[in-house]
């Protein structure tokens, strides 16, 4: 098996509630130890599999993640604790800090 299959990641598909982003919050971590678009895609989806994530992008390059998400379910603790389960298989480590928060709708592009 080539260590691209065992690598292998399928993107979460989650439909955006466009409402909820009205009062949604949108927070920029910076996140260690991603080192190629897999890892940024663990790190997607594992931002993604909290209830109260409307979406979420990650910026390899950058080493940034923003995710949109509902204060009233969702911590930044929460997002942090996403991001360092990503990488949960043993042989990925990531972690992350708060850069900044925003309200989602400064944040988030649309196409209407």
């Amino acid at each position: 098996m080539s260590k691209e299959h065992e690598c292998h990641v399928d993107p979460v598909e989650k439909p955006l509630d466009k409402d909820a982003l009205k009062t949604a919050t949108a927070a920029y971590l910076a996140v260690s130890g991603m080192g190629c678009e897999r890892c940024a895609m663990r790190v997607r989806n594992g931002l993604l599999g909290l209830d109260g994530v409307l979406l979420s992008d990650v910026f390899l390059q950058q080493s940034v993640a923003v995710a949109a998400y509902n204060p009233e379910t969702v911590t930044v603790e929460d997002l942090l604790n996403a991001v360092s389960g990503a990488g949960n298989d043993g042989k990925h480590h990531y972690s992350a800090q708060l850069l900044k928060e925003v309200p989602a709708l400064e944040a988030v592009i649309l196409d209407e």
